[in-house]
């Protein structure tokens, strides 16, 4: 005899999962919190358990017509009996088909809308996080909360409460069946209980080591064929790795994989055929008890028929429930791993009474700005922090590596720009000059001190409005790994081929992309590698000029590129800036001499200000590094 297959599944998941779990203590108020997310399920869970139900209840009806009909109708040579109740145990079990189909319906309706709700809200909180928190936070990490953890939390209203709601009543429906019909042969099938589940629960310890074990292996697997298989990562290996190398090295580590796998697969088995055989003794055990009260009278053959039928319901739901608690506390400790992101508060909101930029022109006005980058605790969690040495690419980490944790990278900052004119922030690595920028954009609030634009504080003024009136390209332009159209719809999307042209026209990159096999379908591949670094940059301002900001900040925005891309970028770039305040943030001092204002900074601090021939006339920081960077080119 061995344990019907939904049984099984439920043992095997139980002892699978972390056991470890048990003894997590969960943050207070998350059941009521969960109950929260069932609320506009309700109803349908509702149903969902009376069908759980009612499909437990059916378990004994099957050995009870099978004991009537040996009993009754072959005892009592009734053929037409024997035809009813055959009959009837057809009809329980279409029955139980048509009741598992049902339960199932019920089931995806409320895991996947509990799925689509949590993912949501996730998504959504998310996307309202500050810059800060994506520089600290894994990736992988994220995306596993919007996975596996929301999925780990479905099962809670899917398969965790069916599987004890159906084992609970399988259970005591089953064993008071049983003592109803023999207490004596009952005894004795409840003496095998302990032998069963000992010997399960040491290989399912077993087993939850080498599943755990197993994942970190296989999330190991897929890190490195990620970062080999993206385009910067497979640039790298083909320049610097060898064939040879990367292949021993993913060979053996596929090799832990396959040995895990191989273990697991055998500790599956061990552990079935370990719960088959002492289902099996105990079958076996009581049949030869049954038979001898059978033989003495005691007991009808049909009980003893039935007898066995009802123990293949018994033991598995008592082995599930065995482990019950490790089923519980794993789905409730994914809402809770869910619960913690959407529980970070973003560290920039909108204010309360925020309201939009005016309309016109617009000057930014800096008075007073100090700025220190959050702790950790503000802007991320632990459980998704970056190891050392992680690729963040916070734009403005250079400008905190070289201060400590509690330092001002600003210091008392006061800077302003008349509409329609340019700013220039100069000055040497990690001087300050991005984190000045990202806090025009409002990518951080300032530690004190105000920073307005069109006369308003940032922190009263609707984030929505903000990024429509400031736009930005950085050094290192990101395009999505889709077609140019898409690329540049995601700044404006009711925008017509009409006004994606004028921009790319504006961009002085239209007739390449006329050029191109599919035009504006053409895909631009993973971070648009398979554009130049001029030419990507040049979309870059295209899909700004067709959100056409009011204010522009440009960061090093022809950094890194060759003579002829870096020309054809910039006068892509004064044709965006004519008529804007623009603030430029600049290395090469050669493409701020035209700024209206040139501000120098320094340990977080303007040192100097004024334009190009006056600041090398005051021979100072400017001119010092004015001197030194065409030096460097002459020679």
């Amino acid at each position: 005899m061995s344990m019907n297959h939904r049984s099984e599944w439920s043992s095997l998941r139980s002892y699978r999962q972390d056991a470890r779990v048990t003894g997590h203590r969960l943050t207070p108020g998350t059941s009521r919190r969960i109950l929260a997310y069932a609320r506009p399920y309700r109803a349908q869970v509702a149903v969902f358990l009376v069908l759980v139900v009612v499909a437990s209840l059916l378990v004994v009806a099957t050995p009870l017509l099978l004991q009537r009909i040996v009993d009754d109708g072959v005892g009592g040579h009734d053929r037409r009996l024997v035809v009813v109740l055959a009959s009837l145990v057809a009809v329980v079990a279409i029955a139980e088909a048509g009741l598992n189909l049902v339960q199932r319906w019920y089931s995806s309706r409320i895991g996947e809308g509990l799925i689509y709700d949590l993912r949501t809200d996730v998504f959504t909180h998310v996307q309202k996080q500050s810059i800060a928190f994506f520089t600290r936070t894994q990736t992988g990490s994220l995306v596993t909360r919007l996975n596996s953890d929301v999925i780990g939390a479905q099962q809670a209203f899917t398969s965790t409460l069916s599987g004890v709601v159906s084992n609970v009543v399988s259970v005591v429906v089953v064993l008071t069946t049983m003592l109803a019909l023999s207490w004596q042969i009952t005894v004795c099938a409840l003496l095998i209980v302990p032998v069963l589940l000992l010997p399960a629960r040491r290989v399912g310890r077993r087993l939850a080591g080498l599943t755990r074990e197993g994942m970190q292996l296989n999330a190991e697997l897929g890190n490195r064929m990620t970062e080999r298989f993206n385009v910067a990562g497979a640039l790298l290996v083909t320049l610097f790795g060898t064939p040879e190398r990367e292949s021993a090295e993913f060979t053996e580590r596929a090799g832990r994989v396959r040995d895990i796998g191989v273990r697991i697969a055998m500790s599956n088995r061990v552990f079935f055929a370990a719960l088959g055989a002492m289902a099996s003794i105990a079958t076996a055990f009581v049949y030869g008890v049954g038979g001898w009260l059978a033989i003495s009278g005691t007991v009808t053959i049909g009980t003893l028929v039935a007898f066995a039928g009802l123990l293949g319901r018994l033991y598995g739901p008592v082995t599930a429930l065995s482990n019950v608690q490790v089923d519980i506390m794993t789905a409730l400790v994914s809402f809770e791993r869910v619960f913690e992101v959407l529980d970070l508060e973003p560290l920039v909101c909108d204010a309360p009474d925020a309201v939009p930029l005016p309309d016109g022109p617009l000057g930014v006005e800096l008075s007073g700005v100090s700025f220190r980058y959050p702790k950790v605790s503000q802007v991320s969690l632990a459980s998704m922090e970056q190891r050392a040495g992680g690729d963040g690419e916070d734009p403005a980490a250079e400008d905190a590596d070289r201060r400590p944790d509690d330092a001002d990278v600003i210091e008392d900052v006061t800077l302003a720009i008349e509409p329609g004119r340019m700013l220039a922030l100069v000055g040497p690595s990690g001087a300050g000059k991005t984190t000045l920028g990202g806090l025009v954009l409002r990518l951080y609030d300032p530690t004190s001190g105000s920073v307005r634009i069109g006369g308003r504080d940032l922190r009263a003024v609707t984030q929505a409005s903000l990024h429509v009136a400031v736009g930005m390209v950085s050094q290192d332009a990101h395009l999505f790994h889709d077609t140019v159209r898409n690329n540049l719809l995601y700044a404006d999307p009711g925008a017509d081929d009409a006004a994606l042209h004028r921009a790319l026209a504006a961009a002085h990159i239209d007739d390449l992309v006329r050029r191109l096999p599919e035009g504006l379908d053409t895909m631009v591949g993973d971070r648009g590698h398979r554009l130049s670094g001029g030419e990507k940059q040049r979309i870059a301002i295209a899909r700004l000029l067709l959100r056409s900001p009011r204010v522009i900040v440009l960061d090093e925005a022809t950094a890194h590129l060759d003579s002829e891309s870096e020309a054809a970028v910039q006068d892509a770039l004064d044709t965006a800036m004519t008529g804007r305040t623009s603030i430029v943030i600049a290395h090469r001092l050669s493409t701020v001499r035209r700024a209206d204002v040139i501000a120098v900074v320094d340990r977080g601090r303007i040192v100097e200000r004024g334009t190009h021939d006056g600041l090398l006339a005051a021979g100072g920081l400017y001119a010092e590094l004015y001197r030194t960077q065409f030096a460097d080119q002459a020679a």
